[in-house]
């Protein structure tokens, strides 16, 4: 019978806990490189404010430092707060949670936003409801252990459009001004394929047409003629909202080069006038990419967009 011994509880840091000495004959050692992978707490549906008789709801994902068995956590994680596209109609956030978890498990808490359809609600709405929750995010920073000076906005498609809108207006500009004593600022955006000049959208190859009422561009901007009403098309571009003088937050561009739904021109566009008002940003071309597929599923994209978040919030 082995000698009883009473060894003390070790409360040191994980990385200092002792290895086993112990290697029985035909026990074969294995060295192994560390992926991310943290634990994630998933908080579904949690309402973050009601507009239009809507409730707007965030799919909210939380990093874990250790197993929820050995207390409560207490960690605080950066922020990116995710716009989903949905040509901007109803969406369905939880289809979004597989990207997002693998976000999430590099060490982010991941805040995915629902925002008012068009159906219900036209420009601006959505970039109000992007603003709202993010200010959500801050008011209740202590119960999601976010930490509110350290916060990325990222959006694909419509979400891109809004994330970019979201992140260079600010407070007071297209903002309902709900939660307003919390900022609504980030510290950089991520864009990926989202348009920026509606107008120009029928220009260049396309799966589909832009410019009628019904279509979700004219939706979107109250169920007009897009093409006859240039001066509104041109309110909705994230581009009326830039100048020199202006600080924005830097921004990260994607899109396919083969993009059937958003032609990649629209990026061009943004990205010209971005490097002419002598912006941080930074475009990546994704070859043979098309609109949220293929290269944006791969572990290349994904390395872009979390090595651009963490040069900026960590």
């Amino acid at each position: 019978m082995d000698e009883l011994k009473l060894v003390p509880v070790f409360t040191g840091p994980l990385e200092d806990f002792p290895p086993s000495p112990e290697l029985p004959e035909g026990t074969i050692p294995v060295k192994w490189t560390d992926e991310p992978g943290m634990m994630l707490d998933i908080l579904t549906d949690v309402v973050y404010d009601e507009r239009d008789g809507e409730k707007l709801h965030l799919q909210i994902l939380l990093p874990l430092e250790m197993m929820p068995m050995m207390g409560p956590p207490t960690k605080k994680f950066p922020l990116v707060v995710y716009v989903p596209g949905s040509a901007w109609m109803r969406q369905a956030p939880k289809l979004f949670l597989p990207r997002m978890i693998k976000l999430g498990q590099r060490g982010y808490a991941v805040a995915i936003v629902q925002y008012r359809p068009s159906e219900v609600a036209g420009f601006p709405a959505q970039i109000e409801d992007a603003k709202t929750a993010i200010r959500f995010m801050r008011k209740n920073a202590e119960e999601y252990r976010i930490l509110t000076d350290r916060v990325a906005l990222y959006g694909d498609s419509s979400g891109g459009h809004t994330a970019v809108m979201a992140g260079i207006t600010g407070a007071g500009i297209l903002d309902n001004g709900q939660y307003g004593e919390y900022p609504c600022d980030v510290d950089c955006i991520v864009d990926c394929f989202g348009p920026t000049n509606v107008f120009y959208m029928n220009n260049y190859p396309s799966a589909m047409e832009h410019g009628g009422a019904d279509t979700p561009e004219g939706m979107v901007l109250g169920g007009i003629n897009v093409r006859e009403n240039p001066e509104i098309a041109e309110k909705a571009s994230p581009m009326h909202y830039l100048s020199r003088e202006k600080e924005i937050p830097p921004m990260l561009m994607l899109h396919g080069d083969r993009d059937q739904l958003v032609p990649f021109n629209q990026s061009v566009r943004l990205y010209d006038k971005l490097k002419e008002l002598d912006k941080e940003v930074t475009f990546y071309k994704l070859e043979g990419a098309y609109h949220g597929t293929g290269g944006f599923n791969s572990p290349e994209a994904l390395d872009l967009i979390s090595g651009f978040i963490a040069k900026h919030i960590g």
